[in-house]
């Protein structure tokens, strides 16, 4: 811990923006994330794994 009381992240955080975020990567959302996509969203798709 620094002296003024702050600790030094362990990471970067960085921001990211999107129009759609679909959770989960089995069939159906991968087929959801890909469908969006073409569509021009910006999209994300997150999993546990």
């Amino acid at each position: 811990m620094a002296s003024n009381g702050t600790a030094n992240p362990a990471y970067t955080v960085i921001d990211h923006k999107f129009d759609v975020v679909v959770v989960g990567a089995g069939g159906a959302g991968l087929r959801a994330t890909l469908g969006m996509a073409e569509q021009g969203f910006k999209t994300a798709c997150i999993t546990k794994v």
